[in-house]
């Protein structure tokens, strides 16, 4: 199979820059943007800004929701770990760590002491209004340790620990520093039998987590524990990629097979949680182990569908490309502050659940991309974001 040109450029000493994963990456982050904007006016209550729908296209919005939130960050973990072997041989464990730690940490805690005071505004005006009615002062202080939550910087955190054990794992197995370009990736792509037995894998450990952390319950602040095992699976996935060439091998097949597998396990999943809601979220239900397996199969197939139809179609990048792969971190870092302002000055639009949800999207993405050229304009801001 040809290799995309952007692929064939390598020189024998720097490996090739993978823009059609830069430009998947970008996607991931505009359907990010796209879940907070939906959320807001969904059946979920789970944002800073929310309008309880009024019509029944509150119920399309929710259908939307859950297939994107079975596939999405665990598809950001798995390009996460694509970089990860690559950066560790070019720096070493010390240095890795150290630009983990600005280019995750530092942006965390901007989120922290900068950008939640303000999305958090409405929900402590709420709050305090409840307090004072009880007779009890609220000082935002307290409102502010009370109610912590890392809000999407979660997948930050999540990831510093990754990064945390990949680190340790070099280490342990005395893996040092490996010079540039000296570990070729010439593995073959995994067969439709290991395919099949990840995804069965993952469908029953996901199963036994759900037991004890089922869908829908917050932990340490993560919004979404329940999808813990899909994520750390992905990201191992994305590590041996990386190694072994993955990417570059993967059928053209197997592309069209993982996009008809999700078709099939998105209609089997809206089936099981739109029969038995709660049931399927966990606690060791058969409708528990359906939607785990219906997930399992929905990620790991629309993930390589995608890899493949970015890698044939969307391998290059002209300015436009270049800018917004450039900006999406800020991108993630920044939205919820752009979209719940904007969701404020939306407020008063009289429309249908799923017209406000379009219209805050439509207005949204590209301002979010407008902002974050903004922010990075800033002196300094280029080196975290």
């Amino acid at each position: 199979m040809t290799q995309p040109a952007n692929q064939q450029a390598a020189s024998s000493t720097t490996a090739p820059r993978l823009l059609h994963v830069d430009n998947l990456r970008t996607a991931l982050m505009a359907l990010v943007v796209i879940h907070h904007s939906v959320i807001a006016y969904s059946n979920i209550p789970d944002w800073y800004y929310t309008e309880p729908p009024a019509d029944s296209s509150g119920m399309l919005l929710d259908l939307l929701l859950l297939f994107n939130q079975a596939f999405f960050m665990g598809a950001f973990f798995l390009v996460s770990g694509l970089f990860v072997p690559r950066s560790y041989d070019r720096k070493g464990a010390g240095q890795f760590l150290r630009e983990r730690l600005l280019r995750l940490g530092v942006p965390l805690l901007l989120w922290l002491l900068l950008i939640r005071p303000l999305v958090t505004i409405g929900r402590y005006a709420t709050a305090s209004e409840a307090a004072a009615r009880q007779g009890t002062d609220l000082p935002y202080w307290k409102f502010y340790l009370l109610h912590y939550t890392p809000g999407p910087l979660w997948f930050v955190e999540v990831l510093l620990v990754f990064s945390a054990l990949y680190i340790l794992w070099r280490r342990l197995a005395g893996q040092g520093r490996s010079a540039p370009g000296t570990t070729p990736a010439t593995g073959r792509a995994p067969g439709t039998a290991a395919i099949v037995g990840f995804v069965m894998g993952l469908s029953l450990v996901t199963y036994v987590w759900r037991m004890v952390v089922p869908m829908g319950v917050t932990v340490l602040g993560l919004p979404s524990p329940g999808y813990l095992p899909q994520y750390a699976a992905l990201f191992v996935v994305g590590l041996i990629a990386a190694r072994r060439g993955w990417l570059e091998s993967l059928p053209r097949t197997a592309g069209r097979a993982g996009f008809a597998t999700a078709a099939v396990a998105t209609v089997v999943l809206v089936l099981v949680v739109g029969s038995y809601r709660e049931v399927s979220f966990g606690h060791g239900t058969l409708p528990s182990l359906l939607t785990a397996m219906s997930e399992s199969a929905l990620a790991v197939g629309i993930i390589l569908g995608l890899l493949v139809l970015f890698r044939e179609r969307l391998g290059r990048q002209g300015r436009l490309r270049r800018f917004l792969s450039a900006h999406a971190f800020t991108v993630y870092v920044i939205h919820p502050a752009v979209l719940v302002a904007l969701g404020y000055a939306l407020s008063g639009v009289q429309a249908p659940a799923i017209a406000k949800a379009a219209l805050l999207t439509a207005i949204g993405l590209p301002l979010c991309w407008a902002t974050a050229y903004l922010v990075r304009a800033l002196p300094g801001a280029r080196k975290v974001l």
